[in-house]
């Protein structure tokens, strides 16, 4: 794991994505748990190439602000990039554009590399 690592997803608003949908709000606008989802699932997948077999990532803090409301039917590209390592913390900047460049959101994610078994083992889990 190295700072500078990036990951990039797009996806488009549906109708299950709106802040109605999800019972964030009443409008069928991207709801902002949405945008986090795919904020953190970039992160995940700027992760996954370093990854030990039998090592995972859990999020652990989040700070994002949702600036701009994109319709369903919107296109929204989401970025991460490594920019910090400590051991196992990692964190990352994200940020989400919608089709004509606009900034839709931004903000942080920070996740810790945890081994998968022993994570589950302390909540009494089975492993997937």
């Amino acid at each position: 794991m190295q700072p500078g690592a990036t990951a990039e997803s797009t996806y488009v608003v549906a109708a299950t994505d709106t802040a109605r949908a999800l019972g964030s709000g009443a409008l069928n606008v991207l709801a902002t748990p949405r945008l986090l989802a795919w904020m953190e699932a970039v992160t995940c997948a700027a992760l996954a190439g370093s990854l030990a077999d039998g090592e995972t990532s859990v999020g652990t803090r989040m700070s994002i602000e949702h600036l701009k409301a994109s319709p369903v039917g919107a296109t929204v590209a989401v970025r991460a990039e490594l920019n910090h390592v400590d051991g196992r913390l990692t964190r990352f900047n994200v940020v989400a554009h919608d089709g004509d460049g606009s900034v839709v959101g931004h903000g942080e994610v920070t996740r810790v590399v945890v081994n998968e078994r022993r994570f589950l083992s302390r909540i009494g889990a089975a492993p997937a």
